[in-house]
């Protein structure tokens, strides 16, 4: 049994992970034959990480950021984000994309406005589409900004912001791109800042996983990472034993996130 799960198994050096990160990025790039790389920039830590580790990368003219407010981002995210943009000194550029949403709202005979997660959705797909317009008049490929906690329960929207060519920090949990955002010299106003998705108005990521993400992440590392038993992990962290049996659900059933789509095998039945 692993003694004392505690957020010290997630410790990383930080040094060694930005290097593997940026010599990833710029292989990436190299071997798919890119001028640079385009990505969202949100105004929070995921999104301004990555945007950083790019820099160093492939420097900050091969770097593109866009941001994309919807009609329910607030002011602080643009101004954040704008702040990151200037910080690395990439080019940026604001496409709002409330015009995108009303138009669907109203050539979508199905639209209802009341399905929270159908309706959210929609904002991410609408990014992902703006990023990849980017992606192919600037020949350059679309970085993802999704974290390795949002990756194992499937916190994602699928041909959203899951729909990208890379994914740098795909392999840190949420606690661990943090660190590495403050080794970066990341503002300290967006690394404190509350984690959203902004699907909708008020949403917040840990509201809607129903779980911290300290405590999320040391579930994942226990699962994943030590193969423990959810009872076992329980016992470790004082949490109730279906706080972990539903975070392996999590997983479970957002396999298909994480694989390409399933294809039909076909019987070839020999000429005759």
């Amino acid at each position: 049994m692993v003694l004392g799960l505690t957020k010290e198994f997630l410790r990383i050096d930080l040094a060694l992970a930005k290097a593997e990160i940026v010599k990833f990025i710029r292989a990436k790039v190299e071997e798919a034959g890119k001028a640079g790389v385009v990505l969202g920039l949100s105004g929070g830590v995921d999104s301004s990480t990555v945007a950083a580790l790019c820099v160093s990368a492939l420097g900050a003219k091969n770097v593109l950021g866009l941001i994309m407010p919807s009609s329910i981002t607030c002011s602080e995210d643009v101004e954040d984000a704008k702040f990151t943009a200037n910080m690395l000194g990439i080019e940026s550029e604001i496409i709002k994309i409330a015009p995108f949403e009303d138009a669907f709202s109203t050539i979508c005979p199905h639209y209802d406005q009341a399905n929270r997660i159908a309706t959210g959705n929609v904002k991410p797909r609408v990014r992902m589409m703006i990023l990849y317009y980017h992606a192919n008049a600037l020949n350059r490929l679309v970085v993802g900004t999704g974290n390795k906690s949002e990756l194992l329960i499937g916190y994602s929207t699928k041909y959203g912001d899951g729909g990208v060519d890379l994914l740098p920090i795909g392999d840190l949990y949420k606690t661990q791109v943090r660190w590495l955002a403050e080794h970066l010299g990341i503002q300290k106003g967006i690394l404190q800042k509350v984690p959203t998705a902004g699907l909708w108005a008020g949403q917040t990521d840990e509201d809607e996983i129903g779980i911290k993400y300290g405590v999320l992440d040391l579930i994942l590392y226990g699962l994943v990472e030590r193969r423990m038993k959810p009872r076992e992990i329980a016992k470790q962290l004082e949490i109730p034993v279906d706080t972990v049996s539903r975070v392996l659900v999590m997983t479970q059933k957002s396999e298909h996130k994480r694989q390409p789509p399933p294809i039909a095998k076909i019987s070839r039945a020999k000429n005759q």
